[in-house]
């Protein structure tokens, strides 16, 4: 279950809070004005994000390099961009 709590909510008991996300694996989405702006997550959790994200750049780069066509190093990319 995910906690919803305010920023204002959350300044007053950071600690808390911290403690929660960190110890309790319970993420929690702050809000401002009634929007959801931000989430704290556990560090296990962004791990596991970090590893979805590593695995779908890998895929996506499987795909391109399997697409017909010349391929273009990094370096001329950035010749042609000015870098």
């Amino acid at each position: 279950m995910t906690t919803t709590i305010s920023t204002a909510e959350a300044r007053k008991n950071f600690a808390d809070i911290v403690n929660k996300v960190a110890y309790g694996k319970e993420p929690i989405v702050l809000t401002r004005r009634g929007h959801e702006i931000a989430a704290l997550v556990s560090i296990d959790e962004l791990e596991l994000l970090r590893q979805i994200e590593d695995y779908i750049d890998i895929e996506d780069a499987k795909k391109a390099l399997a697409e017909p066509g010349d391929n273009v190093s990094a370096k001329e990319v950035w010749k042609q961009l000015g870098l």
